[in-house]
């Protein structure tokens, strides 16, 4: 057993585990504050929040998808187009006034290209063999999960790996950064967005009822009664509509939506440079030189991505689920190091992950989070027929 696992009497909470996230939270909420400013602040409570959520929810893509499309339960896929849904009815407007709050504001519009295609497909492929989409990858990582850790950091290091690359996937065809809410305005893309996250759900009811014969429960078992909200995991519904709220919340604070895979390629970007590798000279990082020198505190992302990993490690903690432990097989280990790389070098391609360019793409009005998620699925189809092999 870990020296960090010990055994938890049932409902009992794992205090190192709280009190490690305390203080790592406490440490950099008085970096940031006294050296920054409270937006700043704010938006690494945010990050914890996010962390706290998605863990407590188990709200993840991959798992779910997984669900969907061996086993046809849609309860997972259905929670994330409420998400979507209820992230639209709340970005929609902003978008269109380019202001929230008096802020400025602005959202992840992409090209809907190639590059985006062939990248959310090698990213879905990653999904399956890594074990998890770019958020997933950081709460599970902050809960304890040592394989996950593998794949984060091969994650990071595809990320940098597609930027020596990706002026030559960006000059492949593409139909350009097409905004619905730029194109038709708040009400009329929503009039399409809306029915179109309908449709999705409606198939996805259609199809557990044709292949179980009912509708599956909606109810997530918990291991614990006494204390459900700690304990988790949430109901779907509550874990679609927190992080609906937080991504507004962080384009309120920020002027932008919440984005994971950026802050990735600045933490590999960095280490590469500090190890002597000309990545500066890189066309991609010509363009991007402050990166390369900024403050790993300072960068919005990557701040939020700390701050993921640190309030899963809490919420894991409070649920008496923080044990764990380092005993990895070397197939699934050598699925972590594959997907992982092709999370990363995917994302790049995308213009984003499951986040960047899914949620807070599809929030922002652009077509290509849509291209992304079709494209994904096709990637999390192949992955899942090539999960066996690693024994998974």
């Amino acid at each position: 057993m870990s020296a960090l696992a010990y055994t938890l009497p049932r409902g009992g909470k794992n205090r190192f585990a709280i009190g490690l996230a305390a203080l790592l939270a406490a440490a950099i909420f008085f970096y940031v504050t006294t050296t920054y400013s409270l937006r700043v602040a704010g938006l690494f409570g945010i990050g914890l929040l996010l962390g706290g959520v998605l863990y407590a929810a188990s709200f993840g893509f991959t798992g779910s998808w997984r669900a969907f499309l061996t086993e046809g339960k849609g309860a997972g896929v259905r929670g994330q187009m409420l998400m979507l849904g209820f992230a639209c009815l709340l970005f929609f407007p902003a978008m269109e006034a380019r202001e929230l709050f008096d802020r400025r504001v602005y959202g992840f519009v992409a090209p809907v290209g190639f590059s985006v295609a062939i990248g959310a497909f090698i990213f879905g492929i990653g999904m399956q063999l890594g074990g998890a989409c770019a958020s997933g990858t950081l709460f599970t990582v902050g809960g304890g999960n040592s394989r996950m850790a593998i794949t984060l950091i091969f994650f990071i290091a595809g990320s940098v790996i597609a930027t020596h690359h990706l002026d030559w996937w960006l000059a492949l065809p593409s139909l350009g950064r097409i905004s619905v809410v730029r194109e038709f305005g708040a009400v009329g893309a929503l009039s399409m967005a809306l029915p179109f996250f309908a449709a999705i759900a409606v198939l996805t009811l259609w199809i557990e009822r044709r292949r179980h014969g009912r509708l599956m429960s909606h109810e997530r078992a918990g291991d614990a009664e006494r204390h459900p909200l700690w304990r988790g995991p949430w109901p779907w519904v509550w874990g679609a509509v927190a992080l609906a709220l937080l991504n507004y919340g962080t384009l309120a604070l920020s002027g932008g939506p919440w984005g994971v895979t950026a802050g990735f390629t600045t933490w590999g970007g960095q280490a590469a440079h500090a190890m002597g590798i000309p990545v500066a000279e890189w066309p991609y990082w010509e363009r991007q030189q402050a990166r390369l020198e900024t403050d790993l505190l300072r960068n919005k992302t990557s701040l939020m991505n700390f701050g993921i990993m640190i309030g899963a490690l809490a919420a894991a903690g409070f649920a008496g689920k923080y044990s764990p432990t380092f005993k990895i097989g070397l197939r699934p280990a050598l699925a972590a190091v594959i997907g992982g790389l092709m999370l990363g070098y995917g994302a790049r391609l995308a213009f984003g992950c499951n986040i960047g360019a899914f949620f807070s793409g599809t929030a922002s009005g652009s077509l290509h989070g849509i291209l992304w998620l079709f494209c994904a699925l096709f990637g999390n189809f192949l992955g899942i027929r090539l999960r066996p092999f690693f024994r998974l």
